[in-house]
């Protein structure tokens, strides 16, 4: 049975069910494909490893096909300095190789290297209004913050929509926060269904109620962790030394119960550290509670700690290693790109030909000649 999973957003969620195809009524079955996608933007933190990369090697170990897209197109919404964008695009291809995607078993392209994404985009943009666009929650905030809002930014969900209908992936991994950016992938598939007959499956987003794997701030555990964070201490970063990343869980703000108890809502730091440990360790909250009786928080966060450095060691070595190697990492770019502008190539081939815009290949031109010349 063909199961191609693709999966978008920098954050992989759970899901619950396992159907191979989706079929809805009246349209065809389509074979499961999930789409996901991170911008690159240099290092990632713990927490996007944990909530997101690490499951994206999960999927890909237990005999999935996935594809995974390092989406440069999108990063550039802000200005970008041309030399750090390149850089940041290699490292986190080092970075998701280091944590264990494997080029053998899953496509790793970027998005830049696939043209069909943009070409697409621009067909599905002549299909959305302005009104539409302007509405979307993340264009409000980002806008906000500007004196002068970029194109680039104002359709952005118009390429997240490529990303997603070029694949035809039917399931899409989201957070709350992109849950109206996948409603307009699922608009605009069905407003070209309607309008050109039945070529894209509906979309359907996979939230998680696991908060488990919602990794929080250490300075401020009532927020998720973030790199962009004015204190560095708020943060793991993949590529932090042993000696860093010690220091920044024993300042880690918890509270002052010395006893090492689970309880998100009124201990959010202590059970920030707790879900921390669990998600490197495999052990549950209940069992890391019960291992560290005795304890007192401060020593607890050693505990922690250890648990985290023998986890990300190995990872942060392989950054390492595959950043001095970049013709290897250019190589699996490169082949990813091959792979899946081939699946990309045959989308756009159909869409084109529903569209109107592929009538001028030799065949279809000698025949219009042909009629013309019968007139």
């Amino acid at each position: 049975m063909n199961r191609r999973f693709i999966c978008c957003t920098s954050k992989l969620l759970q899901f619950t069910h396992r159907n191979a195809s989706i079929q809805s009524q009246g349209s065809p079955s389509w074979p499961r494909k999930i789409f996901s996608g991170v911008q690159p933007t240099g290092a990632l933190h713990i927490g996007n490893y944990l909530g997101a990369i690490k499951r994206w090697v999960d999927l890909q170990n237990a005999g999935e096909d996935v594809t995974y897209c390092i989406v440069d197109l999108h990063s550039i919404t802000l200005p970008q300095d041309p030399e750090v964008l390149r850089q940041n695009s290699l490292q986190m291809a080092a970075t998701l190789l280091a944590c264990g995607i494997d080029p053998s078993k899953a496509t790793l392209f970027l998005q830049s290297g696939v043209p069909q994404h943009a070409e697409l985009s621009w067909i599905l943009g002549c299909m959305t209004t302005m009104a539409r666009l302007t509405h979307l929650p993340q264009y409000k905030e980002k806008s906000g913050k500007l004196k002068e809002v970029p194109l680039g930014l104002y359709i952005y969900p118009v390429l997240q929509a490529a990303d997603i209908m070029l694949y035809k992936a039917t399931h899409v991994p989201v957070g709350e926060d992109q849950i109206q950016h996948l409603q307009m992938a699922q608009s605009l598939a069905r407003a070209f269904n309607n309008r050109f007959g039945t070529t894209f499956p509906s979309c359907h987003p996979i939230i998680s109620d696991d908060t488990s794997c919602r990794v929080k701030s250490l300075r401020d555990p009532t927020k998720k962790m973030s790199k962009s964070d004015p204190d560095p201490k708020a943060c793991i970063m993949l590529t932090d030394s042993p000696k860093a990343i010690i220091e920044k869980l024993k300042k880690s703000v918890t509270d002052f119960t010395s006893e090492v108890t689970f309880d998100p809502e009124s201990r959010p730091g202590v059970a920030n550290l707790i879900t921390i440990h669990s998600l490197v360790s495999g052990s549950t909250p209940q069992q890391i509670c019960e291992a560290a009786k005795g304890l007192n928080t401060g020593q607890y966060k050693q505990h922690v700690a250890d648990a985290v450095v023998e986890h990300l060691n190995p990872i942060r070595d392989n950054i390492e290693r595959y950043m001095a190697d970049p013709d290897y990492l250019a190589g699996v770019i490169e082949e990813g790109c091959e792979r899946a502008k081939a699946i990309a190539e045959k989308t756009l081939i159909e869409v084109k030909d529903k569209v109107g815009m592929n009538g001028f290949s030799l065949a279809r031109t000698q025949r219009l000649l042909n009629e013309m010349k019968g007139k």
